[in-house]
C-alpha cells in the first residue's frame, strides 16, 4: 500500500519537475546590444535581429551604452524586419531615461518630402499612400514590444504592418517626414485594407515631434489601443505638418488622454467605424477632429484653441466610388460628440495639409460640412503629386449647391436645441427649451455654460436630459441641474444626440435671466 502510495506520489511529481524544468529553461536569451556601428559584428542591432529572426520567441534584445553616452545607430541601409515574439529594450532609459537612438540619415538623404517616395509614381510625402523606407519593420509578426527607443529621420520611424499585438512604449519618435511616425496598416501590398491582420497593437507613453503624420492606422488597422502620447510639431522644421493621428479605414481603435498640437489635424478618422476618441488634449489645430464614417465617439475631451474643435465631414452613399479610389461602405456619416469641453476655438489656424479647415467661414465648435481632400471645396494641400482637378472631385451639396450626387449635410443634418430661458436659484439651473427630431424617438440633450457673454461653446459640461420626441417630432426640454456655488455662468448652450447617435451642432447661448 505504502509502496503504491509511493509510485503515485512520484508520478505526480515528475511531471511538475519537468514542467520547472522547462520553465527555467524557457528564459530567453539575452542579445546584448553596446555597438553603434552597423557592420553586423556582434554587439550590432543588426547582428542582433539577424540572430533573433533565426529562432524567433527565444531572444531577448537589450541595447546599452558602453560609455554613459546615448547609443546612436546610424543604419547604412535597411535593417532586417523584426520577427516576434521578442522585447527590445533599452536599458539606459529605465536606468536613467536616456534613449537609444536609430537614426536613418545613414542612408537616407534630405528632409524634404520629396526624399519619401509614395507607393504611387510621382506621388510623395506624408499625404499619400506609402510604406516606403521605414526605420524598423514589424510586418506579418506579433509580440514584439520596444521601449526607451528613439526612431528619426526615416519616411516611417516604426512600420506595423498586418502584425498584431505589439507594444511601442516609452519612445519618441522625431522627423519622420514621408508616411507617419508610426504607422500601423493591413496594407497588402496593393492598397487594399485586410481585415484581422493589424489589431491590439499598443502605442503607448511616447513622445512625437515634427513627423509629417505622428501616427497612422490604417487599412484595416482596428482594436488597436493609442494612450499618453505627447504629440507636437512646428511649422518650421516640419514641412507637411498633416496629423496628429489618421484613421482611414480603421475600425474599433481607442485614443485615450493623448496630447494634440500644431497640427492640419489632431485625429482625422477617414471611413472609419467605431472609434472612441476620449480624455485628450488638443490645441492650435487647424482642426482637433475632424469626423467620417459612422458610429465613431468623441468623448470628454478638451479642446481649446483651435480653428474647428469637431469638423463632421459628409461622405457618399453606399457604394458610391468618390475620388482617390474610395469605395464608400458605410453611408453618411452618423458620429456621436459627447461631453466636450470646447472653448475658446474658432482661431485663425488656417494649416490644412491633407485636413484642416482653410475654407472661409468653417471655424468654431462643433462644424458639418468642412471640405476633406476629397472634395472639390478643400482649400490646401491635398499631397505631394495628387491632382487638384477639382472636376473630379466630390461635390457638398451645402456648399456647391444640390445635385444628383452631391454629398448631403452629416448627422442626419440633427439641428440644435433652442434653449427659451435659462435661471438660477442658489446652486441649481433651470433650463428650458424645445428640439425638434425624428418622431418617437428618445433624444439626449447636453448643456453647457460659459463665463463670459462673449462666449458660444461650451466651457463646462452641465449634464443631459434624455428628451422623448413625440409623433409630430418635438420635444419638451425642461430639466434642473445642480451645479457648484463658485461656478460663473453667463450663458448655457446645448447639443442634441440622435437615438443612433448622430450628434448636432452647438445651440445659439442663451443668457441667465
Amino acid at each position: 500500500m505504502i509502496k503504491n502510495k509511493l509510485s503515485v506520489t512520484l508520478a505526480l511529481l515528475m511531471p511538475l519537475t519537468s514542467f520547472a524544468a522547462e520553465t527555467i529553461n524557457s528564459a530567453p536569451e539575452v542579445l546584448k546590444v553596446t555597438s553603434s556601428a552597423d557592420d553586423g559584428s556582434a554587439g550590432t542591432l543588426r547582428w542582433a535581429l539577424e540572430k533573433n529572426n533565426q529562432n524567433a520567441g527565444h531572444y531577448r534584445i537589450e541595447l546599452q551604452s558602453p560609455d554613459n553616452q546615448p547609443l546612436v545607430i546610424k543604419p547604412v541601409k535597411p535593417l532586417p524586419e523584426i520577427l516576434g515574439p521578442v522585447d527590445i529594450i533599452n536599458l539606459d532609459w529605465q536606468k536613467n531615461g536616456k534613449y537609444a537612438a536609430i537614426d536613418g540619415s545613414g542612408y537616407i538623404k534630405g528632409s524634404e518630402p520629396q526624399s519619401c517616395p509614395g507607393a504611387v509614381s510621382g506621388q510623395y510625402g506624408a499625404n499619400v499612400r506609402t510604406t516606403t523606407m521605414p526605420g524598423l519593420v514589424l510586418r506579418d509578426t506579433h509580440d514584439v514590444t520596444l521601449q526607451g527607443i528613439e526612431v528619426r529621420n526615416f519616411c516611417i520611424g516604426i512600420l506595423i504592418n498586418r502584425a498584431k499585438n505589439n507594444v511601442i512604449e516609452d519612445s519618441r519618435i522625431v522627423g519622420n517626414h514621408g508616411g507617419a511616425g508610426i504607422m500601423m496598416t493591413g496594407d497588402d501590398g496593393k492598397g487594399n485594407s485586410t481585415a484581422t491582420t493589424t489589431e491590439r497593437n499598443k502605442i503607448i507613453r511616447n513622445t512625437f515631434i515634427n513627423n509629417g503624420d505622428a501616427m497612422e492606422a490604417t487599412r484595416g488597422a482596428s482594436f488597436n489601443l493609442i494612450a499618453e502620447n505627447f504629440i507636437t510639431t512646428d511649422d518650421v522644421n516640419n514641412k507637411e505638418p498633416s496629423q496628429g493621428l489618421e484613421m482611414l479605414w480603421g475600425n474599433d481603435n481607442e485614443v485615450l488622454h493623448n496630447h494634440f498640437e500644431n497640427y492640419s489635424d489632431g485625429v482625422q478618422l477617414n471611413w472609419g467605424n467605431r472609434n472612441y476618441i476620449a480624455g485628450n488634449t488638443f490645441t492650435n489645430l487647424s482642426s482637433a477632429v475632424t469626423l467620417s464614417g459612422t458610429g465613431n465617439i468623441v468623448d470628454s475631451n478638451i479642446m481649446t484653441g483651435n480653428r474647428v474643435a469637431v469638423s463632421v465631414r459628409p461622405q457618399g452613399e453606399p457604394g458610391k466610388n468618390g475620388a482617390f479610389g474610395i469605395n464608400r461602405i458605410t453611408g453618411p456619416a452618423v458620429n456621436r460628440i459627447t461631453a466636450n469641453i470646447m472653448v475658446d476655438n474658432g482661431k485663425p489656424v488656417k494649416r490644412c495639409f491633407a485636413g484642416g479647415s482653410c475654407l472661409d467661414g468653417f471655424a468654431g465648435a462643433i462644424v458639418f460640412n468642412v471640405p476633406g481632400l476629397e472634395h472639390a471645396a478643400f482649400t490646401g494641400n491635398r499631397g505631394g503629386g495628387i491632382s487638384n482637378d477639382t472636376s473630379k472631385l466630390e461635390k457638398i451639396c451645402a456648399i456647391d449647391g444640390p445635385s444628383a450626387d452631391c454629398e448631403k449635410t452629416p448627422n442626419k443634418d440633427q439641428q440644435a436645441p433652442a434653449i427659451t430661458r435659462v435661471s438660477r436659484s442658489q446652486n441649481a439651473l433651470t433650463i428650458d427649451g424645445q428640439v425638434k427630431g425624428e418622431a418617437n424617438t428618445l433624444y439626449r440633450v447636453e448643456f453647457f455654460s460659459n463665463s463670459k457673454s462673449t462666449q458660444d461653446e461650451a466651457e463646462n459640461y452641465l449634464g443631459y436630459q434624455m428628451v422623448p420626441i413625440n409623433a409630430k417630432g418635438q420635444g419638451v426640454i425642461h430639466d434642473q441641474i445642480n451645479v457648484a456655488a463658485d461656478l460663473q455662468v453667463a450663458n448655457v448652450t446645448s447639443t442634441a444626440t440622435t437615438s443612433d447617435g448622430a450628434t448636432s451642432t452647438l445651440s445659439k447661448p442663451v443668457a441667465l435671466k
